[in-house]
């Protein structure tokens, strides 16, 4: 192969300005690498500018009883040391004059907060419990202005307040879309931790609609909140409120790296509803719900784990008046999908009470669909005392499962609203590691109601033994699934 000499110098002068071009990069790559790291932080100067203004410090006092005139501070801790030695008590002189007339309650301060402006007329968004029991609350702005607030309205269940100062021309705080925060992004919070005022800490978005609530989806972040950062705004970098801080995951009571937002969407929503009627509103049907297990969702035949599982129906309640009943998986609630549990009290608790809705349920291996009228959402009912099915002296045996099984009398069935079912008298092997137990009341097997044990024996007599078997079985008053594989 021939090579030509005419070619040999520009072949070492590519080489030279190679080697230059290799030098320089060598030189400027530490330049460059710290002036991309430079452009790619955040800047929350600006931000600060901006939205500081908006966010003001709120302290409360509540009314106490004075001490009593019986003696000052630390008698107590007297008469204790010369009752434990047995000693007499000497007389102590008195703190003040006797009085006839009862002193008045002193104010004492009780807690302090964070809130921000919603509105430029004095409307101060912060969390119900930064303002619960309070007897005065007092809002501080940045202009060190400080007001007598009063208290619009609090929701304990969303943790959202509203109070109100006597001012205008107020800097109010930007709202922003909730749905286009991305987790990730860079967030910012101002508030009072520990008192300290307009401190400002800074982190990223760790998770989206988290669950930690019946009725709220909450932002998680690793932004800083500490006591007294409570119902200060969580910023986005566009200078938007995204979110109230309102919560943090701590063993030691204070930050851990896990802080929680209240979405700023859901917070309005209840604003709203605060400022126009001074309380909220809230659907409901009368359900207990559970989740359901990815065993459960494969023994049902559904493609994967969703919707809720109706665990128990509240008699009397919309629920029971439209035909739900505890077994049922609740699928869809006024057209929206329920991919798990927690959608369900959430999607029904924004439904105006009076509002007919239409739920898809799954029920015995069947998608129904059955129309409830949604009722205004009232105070927990604690759970009644469910008589206990009186025990059985005979019962079918079913040695596969480890189960014996016994027929209910009318009357226990009338006791227990139940129009078919066995009661469990026995549960070892595979129905105990199920987790079934005496005294459980077997509903349905394998999607087919069972009213004794002939019919649980028919059952089995149809089932391929090398399947898990799905049971629907009531444990006082919830309703529940279990799931019993087969013997190795």
């Amino acid at each position: 192969m021939r090579v030509f000499a005419g070619f040999r110098p520009m072949g070492a002068l590519c080489a030279h300005l190679g080697l230059l071009v290799f030098s320089l990069t060598l030189l400027l790559s530490p330049w460059q690498v710290a002036s991309a790291q430079a452009r790619a932080l955040p800047d929350f100067t600006d931000l600060v500018d901006q939205v500081g203004p908006s966010v003001v410090n709120i302290r409360t006092l509540e009314k106490v009883a004075p001490r009593s005139q019986q003696g000052g501070p630390g008698e107590e801790e007297m008469r204790e040391f010369f009752k434990r030695f047995g000693l007499p008590m000497p007389n102590m002189p008195r703190q003040g004059p006797p009085s006839n007339r009862p002193a008045p309650d002193e104010e004492q301060p009780k807690g302090v907060g964070s809130g921000f402006i919603f509105s430029s007329d004095g409307l101060i968004m912060t969390n119900a419990h930064v303002v619960e029991g309070a007897d005065e609350v007092l809002v501080t702005l940045t202009d060190k202005r400080e007001f007598k607030a009063r208290i619009i309205g609090a929701d304990k269940r969303s943790d959202v307040a509203l109070v109100k100062i006597e001012a205008v021309g107020l800097p109010a705080v930007k709202v922003g879309d909730v749905n286009r925060l991305r987790v990730g992004e860079w967030v910012m919070a101002i508030g009072s931790p520990f008192g300290l005022e307009n401190t400002v800490t800074a982190g990223i978005v760790s998770a989206k609609q988290r669950d930690t609530g019946d009725f709220l989806p909450f932002i998680q972040t690793d932004v800083a909140i500490n006591p007294g950062n409570s119902g200060g705004p969580l910023i986005n970098m566009r200078g938007e409120v995204v979110g109230i801080n309102s919560q943090i995951y701590s063993r030691s009571g204070g930050f851990m790296g896990i802080s929680f937002a209240i979405p700023m969407d859901e917070a309005v929503r209840v604003v709203d509803q605060l400022r126009t009627q001074g309380r909220v509103t809230r659907g409901r049907i009368g359900v207990q719900i559970g989740p359901v297990s990815k065993e459960v969702a494969e023994s049902l035949g559904l493609p994967k784990a969703q919707g809720a599982l109706v665990t128990g129906v509240e008699a009397g309640a919309p629920a029971d008046k439209a035909g739900i009943e505890a077994g049922d998986i609740i699928l869809r609630f006024d057209g929206k999908p329920i991919d798990k549990s927690g959608d369900l009290p959430r999607i029904v608790g924004a439904i105006k009470p009076g509002t007919k809705s239409t739920v898809t349920v799954l029920r015995r291996g069947i998608n129904k669909d059955i129309s409830v009228t949604v009722a205004e959402i009232e105070a927990d009912k604690p759970a009644g005392k469910a008589a206990a099915p009186e025990p059985k002296p005979k019962g079918v045996a079913i040695q596969s499962l480890g189960l014996v099984v016994g027929e209910l009398s009318d009357a226990q069935r009338k006791e227990l609203k139940l129009k078919f079912g066995v009661r469990i008298e026995v549960a070892s092997e595979a129905a105990a590691r199920a987790g079934l137990r005496e005294g459980d009341i077997i509903l349905a097997v394998n999607n087919t109601e069972v009213a004794s044990g002939k019919d649980l024996e028919s059952v089995l007599a149809k089932h391929d033994k090398s399947r898990p078997l799905n049971v629907l079985y009531r444990r006082g008053e919830w309703t529940q699934f279990a799931v019993i594989r087969p013997s190795n």
